[in-house]
């Protein structure tokens, strides 16, 4: 019987090298992730101190900050400065104007984009490419070369320096953005659904009403939030459209905020946390449907 030979060395060398270059591998993934998890923690710190000063900045008093500087470590705490904001700075009255603003024209933006690009994208309706297209490229205008016509408009049609008229070119300007976002998930919908419905007897309302609208609850979802947003952050609009101080949105107000109270950042910054407090809480509310939104719309 002859004995079992002994391994060659390129055997060895290989099986030895194996370990080694798998250990190495996974250490520089770890590495990798590291520094992606180091970079991402440095620019959301970066992000948000900007934040976080503001809020520091509208619990601290006037006399603490003229004693110890802005970016200083606070010496105090009081929340005066959000009840002097609110009622004497005109931030009550200017956060129901733009609720008053906001709200309808989302709703309508919504249910008037639903609608078109319902009809757009599952009917085969005559010229129904170029009315997207119209639309689309509506969006396109640089909306400052638009500040006079809107404006002569407004004043033709006798609605000017009123808030149906900010609502009604809010509406304007954000259909055809909508109806395109729309029309691209509704298209996407199986059309063995609606012949289904079709089958059983159901007409163009039903079947927008209680299969395509639901399906589509993602994507309203994720416009409700984006242009409740926009709409109100909305300043340039707001000062083409509007001239009295009782009518102002609360991004114009803070202009005005800002006049009133020069050197006092602390109620300036009281101000800047009460108009980004209701976006805060809408994006909050839609956040999940937000995100399925997106990655629904970056899947098709």
């Amino acid at each position: 019987m002859s004995a079992p030979s002994a391994p060659s060395a390129s055997s060895t060398a290989s099986s030895s090298s194996a370990p080694s270059a798998s250990a190495t591998a996974l250490r520089r993934r770890r590495a990798a992730t590291a520094g992606f998890h180091l970079g991402a923690g440095t620019l959301a710190v970066l992000w948000l101190l900007p934040i976080a000063l503001v809020l520091v900045t509208s619990l601290r008093s006037f006399d603490d900050i003229a004693a110890h500087g802005l970016g200083s470590r606070p010496h105090s705490f009081t929340l005066g400065n959000f009840g002097q904001a609110w009622n004497d700075g005109g931030q009550q009255r200017a956060l129901i104007n733009s609720l008053l603003v906001t709200v309808p024209a989302v709703l309508v933006t919504l249910a008037l984009a639903a609608m078109a690009a319902f009809g757009l994208s599952r009917y085969d309706m005559p010229f129904r490419r170029s009315l997207l297209l119209l639309m689309l490229g509506g969006n396109l205008l640089p909306p400052q070369i638009l500040l006079i016509p809107v404006s002569k408009l407004s004043e033709l049609l006798g609605i000017y320096d009123t808030l149906p008229a900010l609502v009604g070119v809010q509406i304007g300007f954000g259909v055809g953005f909508y109806v395109f976002v729309l029309h691209g998930f509704m298209r996407s919908i199986p059309p063995e659904i609606q012949q289904a419905a079709v089958v059983d007897g159901a007409g163009p309302w039903q079947i927008f009403w209680r299969i395509i609208l639901p399906l589509t609850r993602p994507a309203l979802a994720a416009l409700s939030a984006l242009s409740f947003t926009w709409i109100f952050n909305d300043l340039l609009w707001a000062i083409t459209v509007l001239r009295s101080d009782t009518k102002m949105p609360i991004t114009a107000a803070l202009i005005g905020l800002q006049g009133q109270y020069v050197s006092m950042w602390n109620v300036i910054a009281a101000g800047s946390v009460i108009a980004a407090a209701p976006t805060v809480i809408v994006f909050l509310r839609f956040q999940r449907h937000f995100v399925a939104g997106l990655n629904l719309g970056a899947v098709k």
